[in-house]
């Protein structure tokens, strides 16, 4: 199996239709090398087709301390272009993958850790979690996506102020201003980030896919161009027979309503 063959920086584990991701280098605060943003590529390349939630974490006491300077090469202009480049197409693989992303998240989530956790849809935070971007601080800008990811979360001035600044925002701040959704009891991230998953695995499959590949598209696009999408998706998803099944169980009394 694949799994074998991926580096020890990270951790893979399978449980029913939940497919759990960890960092694994908790002496480096799970910073990250090429190896370990590689090995994350190879893992969403390879995703199982019964596998219908992804939960992503880190192994330690943080998420991720961001890029591991103690590995940063020399490059020239194209060669720092390729290396960006590198991290969007891993994580466009992890925002628009086979299956939802959460992410839980501890301790640091900076730089390039928190590009990685603005790629995924759901994010779990408890209170240890700080969020930053010292990029500006150390004369170089964001790589990974984050100037495209992080404004559609904060705000283009709250990105500005915590790259021009060094702002660091705590985990209840961040819970408020949209870096994470959830924000749980110290430890209880990983609970609360697997009973999430479970959810998010019991929705319909064509549900998924329209939230986590076609609502950012929408986002994108003009109004007209956004609601039309919208209708041409609405009438995919009601069409198909998994959500037939579901609109009868729930007119005959079989489905649970909203707030039960």
């Amino acid at each position: 199996m694949f799994y074998s063959d991926l580096p020890q920086s990270l951790s893979v584990e399978i449980r029913n239709e939940i497919l759990l991701l960890g960092l694994n280098r908790p002496e480096k605060r799970n910073a990250f090398n090429d190896e370990l943003i590689l090995g994350i590529e190879k893992v969403f390349d390879n995703i199982p087709t019964a596998i219908r939630c992804i939960v992503i974490y880190g192994l330690g006491n943080h998420f991720s301390a961001g890029l591991d300077l103690s590995e940063l090469k020399e490059r020239n202009v194209m060669q720092g272009v390729y290396h960006s480049r590198m991290w969007h197409r891993v994580l466009d693989k992890v925002q628009f993958g086979p299956a939802p992303v959460v992410a839980v998240l501890h301790g640091a989530v900076v730089g390039g850790g928190l590009e990685l956790a603005a790629a995924c849809h759901i994010r779990v935070a408890d209170p240890t979690t700080f969020y930053a971007l010292p990029e500006g601080q150390r004369g170089i800008f964001v790589g990974g996506g984050a100037s495209v990811r992080l404004p559609k979360l904060i705000g283009m001035a709250r990105m500005t102020d915590m790259m021009l600044t060094g702002r660091v925002y705590k985990a209840e701040e961040g819970e408020r201003i949209g870096l994470a959704q959830y924000l749980v009891d110290t430890g209880a991230g990983m609970e609360k980030g697997l009973e999430l998953a479970q959810k998010i695995a019991a929705n319909a499959e064509m549900t998924n896919y329209a939230l986590t590949h076609v609502l950012p598209r929408i986002t994108d696009a003009s109004q007209n161009e956004g609601l039309l999408l919208e209708s041409l998706m609405a009438a995919i998803a009601q069409s198909a027979p998994e959500a037939k099944q579901r609109l009868k169980d729930f007119l005959e009394g079989r489905a649970k309503k909203v707030g039960e």
